[in-house]
């Protein structure tokens, strides 16, 4: 599902203090600190109920191209071993080699290569996620939330963004039966301005 573009991601193109006062653009750091962002899935449950789960780990920046939002980009890290789907033996299973292989790859990221925006101001931002070790080309389907200065004094955007992942494609080989091929992903978050 497509959604008004979220100005995810951002651009290297802008140079620090170059932007004007009433300037969004630049690059922003994902506020870790506060936790104000969320990487969060669900997938089917033999096709009866939806198992939702998180990743408490990651970290991020997004650079904002104001002028031209398709110079724009973005940058997640996740650590795999921070998966919680609120339950303590699941989490246990999902951190083994039959889903997320932690000891192995402890790391899973996105970088965004192209950002695409059409006429009505709709983007796809497209880029390379790597998990388990594999790497693919995914779309993320991104919408703007808002920004704005802070009360400390800070400016800040934030964004959201969804896509959809085969889990063979990434390697996972436990075998979920034909409801649960597929996982959503939601990555939600708020970015300070550097």
């Amino acid at each position: 599902m497509k959604k008004v573009l979220l100005a995810s991601a951002v651009s290297m193109a802008l140079v620090a203090g170059s932007a004007a006062a009433d300037d969004h653009g630049g690059t922003y750091a994902f506020d870790s600190k506060q936790t104000h962002q969320f990487i969060t899935f669900r997938i089917s449950h033999l096709g009866y109920s939806w198992l939702y789960g998180r990743f408490n780990n990651f970290d991020g920046q997004f650079v904002y191209d104001a002028a031209n939002p398709a110079n724009s980009s973005v940058n997640v890290t996740i650590d795999t071993s921070s998966v919680d789907s609120n339950h303590a033996e699941r989490d246990k299973h999902l951190r083994s080699k039959d889903f997320l292989s932690v000891d192995e790859f402890p790391e899973a990221s996105f970088k965004s290569k192209r950002v695409v925006v059409d006429d009505d101001g709709e983007a796809d931002i497209i880029g390379d996620l790597t998990l388990r070790g594999v790497t693919k080309e995914v779309t993320l389907d991104a919408e703007m939330i808002g920004h704005g200065a802070d009360p400390w004094g800070g400016y800040r955007m934030g964004f959201e963004a969804e896509t959809e992942l085969r889990l063979k494609d990434f390697g996972i080989p436990m075998e979920l039966g034909k409801a649960s091929e597929t996982v959503e992903i939601i990555i939600s978050v708020e970015g300070i301005r550097q």
